[in-house]
Order: C-alpha cells, then structure tokens, then sequence
C-alpha cells in the first residue's frame, strides 16, 4: 500500500461516501508535499548486495587461520610470529622485547608490575560491534600479543557469528592465566570493561579486571599530548614511533564490516579488519617501550624532544621518582629551547625549596633574573623567602619594586599580585622601624 493510500485510510478519505471535511485542502496540500517527496526516491530502497560478497570464499582462504573446538564451542584463531630482526616503525622486534619494568610500573602507576618480566605482558586489543559499549557491543574480534626470547607473537581469536563468543572468551581467559599483567591503549576505559561484561553475560568468571594494566594512553597523552593534533594510537604510531600505515580501514568502518560477514561470509569483507587489529597489537609493544625509554635518568639530548623530556619529569615528579626527575631536570636546564630551559629551572628550583636546599634555589631564581630580569617567578619567589625565611622586609621591597619598573613581561593578575605584596612588606618594614 503506498503511502497516500494509507494518509487517504487514516482520514477517510478513501470512503466514497466520506463529505469533504473543513481540513480537506490541509490533508491535499500534505498528500501534495509527501507525493513532491517521494517521487525524489531512487526506485527501491535496498541497496544490492556487491558480487564481491555474491562467491562463497572459505574464511581460511583469505585468513590463514584455524578452526578451534573446545568444550566451550568452537571459534576461529589466527596464530602470527614476528621474527626479532623485522621491524616496526623505527625499531627492531628485538629492541622491543627490552621493555624496562620499573619505567613500566610508572607509566601504569602500579609498583607491581616493576616485580614483572617482560614476557608476564599480554598485550590485548579488541574489534568490536559499536565503540559506546554496554551490553549490546560484542567483542568479535580479540587480538594479543606476548614476548618469547626476542621474537613477539600475535593470536587473533575471532567469533565468526554470536555464538562463537563463550569458546572465545574461555580461550582468552586461559591465556589471561599464564600471564601477570596486561598492556592496553584505552584499555581501562573499554576493553577490559566491554569484556567484563561479555564474561559476566556467558557466565564465565572475569579474570582480566583484577590483574594490573598498564593502559599507554594516559601516559603516552602526558608525555605527547602538547605536541600531538589528538591522542589516536594510528597518530602515536605515525609521530612517536615512525610507523605509517597504508590503506588501513578506519576502526569507525569495522562495526559494519563484521555486520556484512554475517550477512555475506565473504571473508575479503575483514582481511583488513584482522590486519589493522595485529597492527594495533604490535604498535602497543614498541609505544610501551619508547614511553619507559623517555623515562631513563639519562636522557639522549640530542635525538629527543625537549619538551618530552620535561613532560617525563613531571610525570616522575608525580610518580615519586625525584632523583631520576632531577637528573632530567638538571639536563634540560642546558636546553638551547628558552621556554624549555625555564621550566627546567622553575621545576627543579620547586625541589631544593620543597627540601630546604635554599642556597641551590636562590641559585636558581638569581640565574632566572640575570636572563630574564623581572621575571614574575623569580622575584616573587625571592621576595616570599626574604621576607618569611630572613624577615628582610626591605630587601624584597627592592627586588619587587625593581620588577614593577620594567613595563613588559607581566599580566595585570602577576602585577597585582606584586603590587599586593609589596604593600604588605612596607607595612611590616614600618611595624619593624617603629619597634
């Protein structure tokens, strides 16, 4: 029935016998805009089905892979061996393998993991139904990755319909069990929480929340997010570890891909699905180790970025690790970047007064001055220690008056902050000249 006809049936108008209501010209003037409408309609609504989808192709075909059954079900597995002299981006397999754990127990922020070898990682990925998550997305496509000697090998376990999922899951739980802790990039906020949930539902016990993760985007962001246009791992691989993709599907794509192999099983609907997860999987493990290498006391001036340097010894600072914050720090006070020099110093200065080591800050705040005189920084920490630590009143009423004389480099809330203080050092230096 078309669409008038059934307009004409909800107001009578298909009855001979119906009378013209006083709402007849407003029901022909919609019957006229909905006929405008639909005679814009391409002839058919369904769109028709590619004869690449039309062949039955064997999955195994396309992706080399095989057929597990368990007492769980059954499922399809893709096994991948990454040899230690192939590379990733800018690294040998090998160099990724040399994964230091104590940096790795402060980029996850969990000492745990430093008592781990790098072989105790699982490295997981997942390729899902939708990307909002809750009970309705399914995990089809799971990707891990694991570290033996120097080579890195890949495992895709893929459900090839809704009831493959509990062989899946019951896989991944077993393999779960042979490691110590797990890396992901968003794992935290997605993965593990989607996979929980799938556990809960096939009524398997959850063994991934509990064990520790180091979860790369919050420290790769820390690390990289002033410099980087987002936080993607496609942006970290092409800008941090020199990895470029060609052709890869974007993951916005993937949902529908799996929806069309469950429609057509024409396995060249995910060949690049399956690629673009075992990338992923890879990429996590040479992103895991060039974050723990920006950590090292000892950084290589000369071939990292400075404001990495700076972003890492922050994040020790906050990770409690002062004297490998202060061996960054005291590097990049050397820094040929000005803005970068200056916050090394700023930072570094914090730390003597944070320790009572006064003579390295003043130090510190002096050199400030003696580049940039009148820096805001410099002279209000100088004028709060002359006037607490020393009670000499009159000394950083010099200093600050000295500041307020040079017009430029200060924001009106930095000279009102001096003006302030400089009115309460002049009232305390009278309280002290009439006693």
């Amino acid at each position: 029935m078309s669409t008038i006809k059934r307009l004409q049936r909800l107001t009578g108008e298909d009855s001979p016998k119906q009378k013209k209501s006083p709402r007849a010209d407003e029901i022909s003037e919609l019957r006229r805009r909905i006929e405008a409408i639909t005679s814009r309609w391409p002839m058919g609504t369904q769109k028709p089905a590619s004869k690449l989808y039309k062949s039955r192709i064997p999955l195994h075909d396309v992706i080399r892979g095989e057929e597990v059954v368990s007492a769980f079900g059954k499922f399809f597995i893709v096994h991948r061996h990454h040899e230690g002299s192939s590379k990733h981006g800018n690294r040998r397999i090998r160099e990724i393998a040399a994964l230091d754990m104590k940096a790795a127990a402060i980029l996850a922020n969990n000492a745990d993991i430093a008592s781990f070898g790098c072989k105790d990682a699982l490295f997981l990925d997942t390729e899902t139904t939708g990307l909002a998550g809750g009970t309705g997305t399914f995990a089809f496509l799971i990707g891990v990755g694991w570290f033996e000697d120097d080579t890195f090998r890949t495992q895709q376990l893929f459900a090839r319909d809704f009831s493959e999922e509990r062989a899946c899951l019951n896989f991944l739980l077993e393999m779960a069990r042979e490691k110590s802790f797990l890396v992901t990039y968003n794992g935290k906020a997605f993965d593990v929480g989607l996979l929980s949930t799938r556990f809960i539902l096939n009524r398997l016990p959850d063994g991934l929340t509990a064990m520790p993760n180091l979860d790369l985007l919050h420290p790769a962001r820390r690390l990289f997010g002033h410099r980087l246009e987002n936080n993607r791992l496609s942006t970290m691989e092409k800008d941090i570890i020199g990895f470029h993709r060609y052709g890869d599907i974007p993951g916005s794509e993937i949902p529908q891909r799996y929806f069309d192999w469950l429609r057509y099983r024409d396995p060249r609907l995910l060949d690049d699905v399956f690629e673009h997860n075992r990338l992923d999987v890879i990429s996590m493990a040479a992103l895991a180790v060039y974050l723990a290498e920006i950590l090292s006391p000892k950084p290589d001036m000369a071939t990292r970025e400075h404001l990495d340097l700076l972003a890492a010894a922050r994040l020790l600072l906050d990770r409690g690790d002062l004297p490998s914050a202060r061996t960054i720090l005291e590097a990049l006070i050397k820094s040929d970047e000005t803005h970068v020099a200056f916050e090394a110093r700023k930072s570094l200065s914090l730390i003597h007064k944070r320790h009572g080591r006064w003579i390295d800050a003043i130090k510190i705040w002096e050199t400030i001055l003696l580049n940039d005189p009148g820096n805001f920084f410099a002279v209000d920490e100088l004028a709060k220690y002359l006037e607490h630590r020393q009670r000499n009143f009159r000394k950083a009423i010099e200093i600050i008056s000295a500041a307020l004389s040079i017009p430029h480099c200060k924001t009106a809330s930095e000279k009102d902050a001096l003006v302030y203080r400089l009115k309460r050092l002049r009232s305390r230096a009278g309280i002290v000249n009439n006693e």
